[in-house]
């Protein structure tokens, strides 16, 4: 069943359309002209909007400028008894679906509505695919990562169990990922656990699952994690933060291949290739007491150091342009080059936070330069080094350039609407006009309104 909105000025069309459809199985919304439509389309979302081109005040074409404007992307058919080959063609420019002469059958609008939805879900399709590929896509060129990924690829063909070891933020998920894929199991789930993420008293539930009225709260019965991860891989991440009661119990299905779910009475064998990730030393935690040394020695059989961005010589060029290339896919803006300039100061940077932290600064990037990201752009997307005494003048010159990377961000998201800068920040207009003379920001793209 789809939403349909039907917009004509004629009652008559409208109702006899509004019938074909619901006598399909499908649901309506009709319309008399550009204004209504435009408010059905702030409260409902649809499959397909059908719009008569010719219409007093607001004619079709219009409104379908209007609609794209918004940002709707819901495909739009438009329909006319006085149809033109101008008027089909710059339809067609603007985005429209297709263009139907009236009378129309209820066959054509039926198979038209069929043909929308297949274009709206293969669109659909398309773009989580991108996403996907691109969100788990590795990326190297260095000698450092591609001993790494040799390492990966040995690995992956076994049933070891494997620790990846690295800082925060430089992909262990991702190889994780590349384990898996690599692996017997790929065509099985790969499911992953944070284990600092989940609260101490909700972990058990959150891997081995719970009966209903096990708990208050227990609606119904729950399979955890090691259940979802039947016949795949089950990846937990921050191992090192497991709470230390529930280091025992994960030891025991280590041991035996078998859960208990919480409020449940017989073991469920599960069978799951564990893959572990941390950022802190491990067999520290083990001479801390805080990490047992059994456990340990079950889950550390394929240690798999990650190296930091800051000694993958070579990575980061290739890192920031196909980070640049899907956030421009993903959040629908125009592709940007990053300067020679540019690239060299990102490589100059030490990277505390690994990818992660490229990837932010690439986005942050992105959404203040111009046609071109510059050095300047790069600059003020890095943090400021703090020395260890600043005086008066290191401060103040931290302030401005912060209140400037703030000023800059905001006119981007605003359009450069002078006015909307303003009011996001808080400032009187001419307040935000001396501030952007101090700071010696140029305002000759800026709107006043």
């Amino acid at each position: 069943m789809s939403q349909v909105l039907i917009v004509d000025d004629d009652p008559n069309t409208l109702a006899s359309l509004a019938r074909a459809f619901r006598l399909a199985g499908h649901q309506t919304v009709t319309a008399g002209g550009a204004a209504e439509a435009l408010a059905a389309l702030q409260s409902h979302s649809f499959d397909l909007i059908l719009s008569d081109v010719v219409m007093p005040d607001t004619g079709g074409i219009a409104l379908l400028e209007q609609i794209r404007a918004l940002g709707v992307a819901t495909p739009v058919v438009m329909i006319s008894g006085q149809a033109t080959l101008d008027m089909a063609v710059r339809a067609t420019r603007l985005g429209a679906l297709d263009f139907l002469e009236k009378p129309v059958s209820s066959e054509k609008l039926l198979l038209t509505l069929e043909n929308a939805a297949r274009l709206s879900r293969l669109e659909a399709e398309n773009r989580d695919l991108r996403r996907r590929v691109g969100r788990h896509e590795i990326v190297w060129r260095s000698d450092a990562m591609r001993r790494t990924m040799d390492q990966v690829g040995r690995v992956a063909a076994g049933q070891s169990r494997v620790c990846i070891l690295g800082e925060t933020g430089t992909g262990k998920e991702l190889i994780a990922r590349a384990i898996h894929d690599g692996s017997a199991r790929r065509s099985g789930p790969f499911v992953t656990v944070n284990c600092a993420a989940v609260p101490q008293e909700l972990i058990e539930s959150e891997l081995f699952g719970h009966e209903k009225g096990s708990f208050t709260g227990a609606a119904a019965r729950h399979l955890g994690k090691f259940e979802q991860a039947h016949g795949g891989t089950l990846f937990l991440d921050e191992i090192g933060d497991m709470p230390a009661q529930m280091q025992a119990k994960f030891l025991r299905v280590l041991e035996e291949g078998e859960i208990e779910r919480v409020g449940g009475g017989r073991p469920v064998r599960v069978d799951v290739r564990v893959v572990v990730a941390t950022h802190r030393d491990l067999a520290e935690l083990v001479k801390s007491g805080s990490f047992r040394q059994d456990l340990f020695h079950r889950v550390y059989v394929i240690p798999l150091l990650l190296p930091p961005l800051r000694d993958r010589h070579g990575d980061v060029a290739a890192l920031v342009e196909h980070f640049a290339r899907h956030i421009g896919e993903v959040n629908g803006w125009r592709a940007k080059a990053f300067s020679p300039q540019a690239i060299r100061a990102l490589e100059s940077y030490s990277w505390p936070g690994n990818v992660r932290e490229l990837r932010n600064a690439v986005e942050r990037a992105l959404l203040l330069a111009g046609d071109e990201v510059d050095e300047q752009t790069v600059l003020l997307c890095l943090p400021r080094q703090s020395p260890s005494a600043p005086s008066a003048g290191a401060l103040a010159a931290r302030v401005d350039a912060f209140e400037r990377e703030t000023i800059l961000l905001e006119l981007k998201l605003n359009a450069n609407s002078m006015a909307a800068t303003a009011r996001a920040l808080g400032l009187e207009r001419s307040h935000l006009y001396k501030k952007c003379a101090q700071l010696g920001i140029a305002l000759d793209s800026a709107r006043g309104g």
